[in-house]
């Protein structure tokens, strides 16, 4: 079976990791989630398309409960 490549951070996803808070959501991620929102974003063909996929990892590190508009259990938010 093959290996994923491993994709390293964009300095773009770095700083909207930064600026929305959710660093620690995004490290709270298994690695090959990490691994397939920076390629997913990465493979964006236009600005408008990567920046939109931008926003979508960081809603969903956000909300938690969710990984690529599937329901990820693992991550829900708990009530304290």
């Amino acid at each position: 079976m093959a290996q994923r490549a491993r994709h390293s951070m964009p300095a773009d996803v770095e700083n909207a990791l930064r600026t929305s808070n959710t660093p620690s959501d995004y490290d709270a991620r298994p690695a090959y989630q990490r691994n397939d929102y920076i390629g997913w974003i990465s493979r964006a063909k236009s600005a408008e398309t990567r920046s939109r996929r931008i926003a979508q990892m960081i809603d969903e590190l956000s909300r938690g409960g969710v990984y690529m508009n599937m329901t990820h259990a693992p991550s829900r938010r708990h009530a304290p």
